[in-house]
């Protein structure tokens, strides 16, 4: 064989394996996580635009409560976690003696209050009656205090049933947060938790449903039910809302512009998502403006600073980047959510 032959034999075999070397299929990367069901529908979308874009990455989330999940990621079964409301700082000094956490806000989302009553739509409510009937101190649909915000519906007589979670849930955080912001007496007897000692229990008119969607389900399968979801599971599910009074006093529900107001209306701090724990769950809640929907929080993702496996923490990260970014885009943010302000995004990616 001569010396020509021998260069184009060779020239071509290379050519080969660098194709072959360029078709072979990139390494699978499975990454997992769990906890709020608040954002569940969010991230979902997420991990649907994410992973059609990069094929060999592999994310699954499981919608368990916000309680749930903090305890998988501290246990070391899953690579993130969702809580809505921030970390405790006992966690997450519990959480720096294994591995560095990092919490990120990742979305905006508020809380409504849904109902089942035929024949009554528009119901208004303000926070203080809304405390009583999850206390149990209004029994009936047709009580003066619900009539005096409504006084042209047609209540009927009927008892109410609230129904509430039963799992440990940042929803219920949030929820109960607010109703001790505008409650001196919920803030004294029950007070605000992942979960709580729900008073209409002991009068046998309060049930559970687990996750966003169980209470949902509850609420629509219970006539003269009340209860309280994410505003994507009521949008999903066609609910009636309450309007709810806000601080400046006007009766509104919750939507992107309501949303947006609460926001805009407040000086968020974000702390460095090393610190993440000193964020503030009443920044959102409550806040001031006409239009503002009163029940708004951020919901939050929790990482680990560093991950053994350097492709899986390569690939973390990335995500985490792309929800920051990319992700925040209206069309990639679901109905029911707002995107982070500006410059809450902008600062964390600087920290990242």
């Amino acid at each position: 064989m001569d010396i020509k032959r021998l260069f184009i034999l060779t020239t071509l075999i290379l050519l080969v394996v660098l194709v072959m070397g360029c078709t072979q299929p990139q390494e699978k990367i499975t990454i997992v996580g769990s906890g709020a069901t608040f954002p569940q529908p969010q991230i979902e979308k997420w991990i649907d635009v994410y992973t059609e874009r990069h094929p060999n990455i592999e994310i699954e989330y499981t919608g368990k409560g916000s309680g749930a999940g903090q305890n998988d990621f501290k246990q070391g079964l899953v690579d993130f976690a969702c809580s809505d409301p921030p970390l405790s700082e006992s966690l997450w000094d519990e959480l720096k003696k294994k591995r560095e956490p990092l919490q990120f806000p990742i979305i905006v989302g508020a809380v409504v209050v849904v109902y089942n009553l035929p024949e009554v739509e528009n119901l208004r409510l303000d926070g203080e009656t809304l405390a009583k009937i999850f206390m149990g101190k209004i029994e009936y649909w047709d009580d003066p205090a619900i009539k005096q915000f409504n006084p042209e519906a047609n209540l009927p007589h009927e008892k109410i049933l609230v129904v509430h979670r039963s799992d440990s849930s940042g929803t219920t955080k949030i929820f109960t947060t607010y109703l001790s912001l505008v409650s001196d007496e919920w803030a004294e007897k029950v007070g605000s938790g992942k979960t709580v000692d729900w008073p209409v229990d002991k009068l046998g008119r309060g049930i559970g449903g687990k996750g966003n969607q169980g209470v949902a389900t509850a609420v629509k399968q219970n006539l003269y039910s009340i209860g309280y979801v994410e505003l994507s599971y009521a949008l999903k599910e066609n609910f009636s809302i309450v309007a709810l009074k806000n601080k400046a006093g006007k009766f509104v529900t919750a939507n992107e512009e309501t949303i947006k107001s609460a926001v805009s209306m407040v000086s968020v701090s974000i702390p460095s998502p090393k610190e993440g724990y000193k964020e503030d769950l009443k920044a959102l809640l409550n806040a001031a403006g006409e239009k503002s929907y009163p029940i708004v929080a951020f919901s939050h993702i929790v990482i680990r600073e560093k991950y053994e496996d350097k492709a899986k923490d390569k690939a973390i990260k990335d995500f985490v980047k792309w929800i920051l970014t990319e992700g925040q885009k209206s069309e990639n943010v679901v109905q029911g959510y707002v995107g982070l302000p500006e410059g809450v995004t902008s600062k964390l990616l600087a920290e990242t």
